[in-house]
């Protein structure tokens, strides 16, 4: 079976990974012969799985459609209630982590563990999928390891994570793992998701592709939100901006607002109905025999959503400035690329002409300082510095060369 011929499905929207979806849909296939009792060769299925790539690439979107083959009685045919389930995360039989916050912590580990050691109750496989397994406290990732090292017959864990260095992912997970390596995908694959799927037009689709540089979902979003496309506008205008000091400590202000502001616009209106249907669950606002009884102690249980929320709003308003600093870097090495007289494609197109008045002012030296600041401070953000000290220090440094 070709690679071309696997991709249908629910293999469709793993973008430009042809290599991963031909082991994947392998590995489904012999799957589906264990759940039959049949023989299958060494090596063709294994209980867990690492996917890694960086932003973008799709680690998450392969690990929903290699779940949901694992649950399709067709392995992946798209079209079944397994598939819409599955990829749509509510089948009962597959449990996804995604940090709220800036990690996994250990209590939730435990209970997934506890969860993915049962039997499935409706579906083929049981199947935990952590979308951010970089971000697992050190405990969490013991308590995992525990797991991948004794795992029941039917259940699977599919790992997502940026590399297989021990940064991201502990060694000896790594070494229980099987390792499905993704790359960024080519801007015309993620120009034809764009339309094909989304209905976004040619030439959209080809801008949004190229200035996204291979992630699809940032792809998505330029091509079709407004605010979106401004808030790049913004960050793109950053470095014809710093004429002096003050205006740099202006252009760091504005950039955290704007990060601020983009977080707040994804998480809008969700903590509030959180806290809502908790305490409604809690017995707030109850007038009967008891509720007031039922209330007490729930004050804890609140706080601990706050928290939650909280760290979850640090996590939303880092990747938005993450995203903003990688529009800046993109637009340094653009920079760099013209003042080389390097024959490659432009990332942001559709500035070219001022891309190339700042290659014309500025020395190669001086654009490499630039981009080394970018990655220094989309470091220190990893790192937990504060995000106003970390790009302040970064505007400083851009304006000074």
């Amino acid at each position: 079976m070709t690679a071309v011929a696997l991709v249908p499905g629910v293999f469709a929207d793993v973008v430009g990974q042809d290599d991963a979806v031909t082991v994947l849909a392998r590995a489904s296939a012999a799957a589906g012969r264990i759940v039959a009792g049949e023989p299958v060769p060494p090596g063709e299925m294994t209980h867990a799985w690492l996917f890694t790539g960086p932003p973008g690439s799709g680690r998450s979107v392969a690990a929903r459609a290699f779940a949901a083959a694992l649950q399709c009685p067709r392995g992946g045919c798209g079209e079944c209630n397994e598939c819409h389930t599955t990829l749509g995360g509510t089948h009962a039989d597959v449990r996804i982590v995604a940090p709220e916050g800036l990690s996994i912590g250990v209590s939730d580990m435990r209970a997934l563990v506890l969860r993915a050691a049962s039997s499935p109750s409706g579906g083929r496989w049981q199947v935990v999928l952590v979308e951010d397994a970089d971000r697992l406290t050190e405990a969490a990732s013991n308590a995992l390891l525990k797991a991948v090292e004794e795992p029941t017959d039917r259940t699977v864990f599919l790992l997502c994570a940026p590399s297989a260095h021990p940064d991201d992912v502990s060694v000896t997970i790594r070494s229980r793992c099987r390792v499905v390596p993704l790359r960024t995908p080519s801007a015309s694959a993620v120009a034809d998701v764009l339309a094909r799927r989304d209905g976004v037009d040619e030439t959209t689709a080809r801008w949004a592709a190229a200035v996204a540089q291979g992630h699809v979902g940032r792809a998505r979003r330029l091509a079709r939100d407004a605010d979106a496309q401004a808030r790049r506008r913004a960050v793109l205008a950053v470095p014809r901006s710093l004429s002096n000091i003050s205006a740099c400590y202006d252009a760091a202000e504005a950039l955290i607002a704007a990060s601020e502001a983009e977080a707040a616009a994804a998480t809008e209106g969700q903590a509030a109905a959180e806290k809502a249907n908790l305490e409604r669950a809690l017995g707030a606002g109850g007038t009967g025999k008891g509720a007031t009884a039922a209330t007490r102690g729930t004050a804890g249980q609140i706080k601990e959503l706050e928290r939650k929320q909280k760290s979850r709003a640090t996590r939303a308003q880092r990747d938005a400035l993450d995203r903003a600093l990688v529009d800046l870097a993109a637009f340094y090495r653009d920079v760099l690329m013209v003042r080389l007289g390097a024959a490659v494609p432009l990332v942001h197109v559709d500035i070219e002409d001022v891309v190339r008045a700042a290659a014309a002012r500025w020395e190669p030296e001086s654009v490499l300082r630039r981009i080394e600041a970018v990655l220094r401070c989309r470091t220190a953000l990893e790192e937990n510095v504060k995000p106003r000290i970390a790009v302040e220090a970064l505007m400083v440094t851009l304006f000074e060369g």
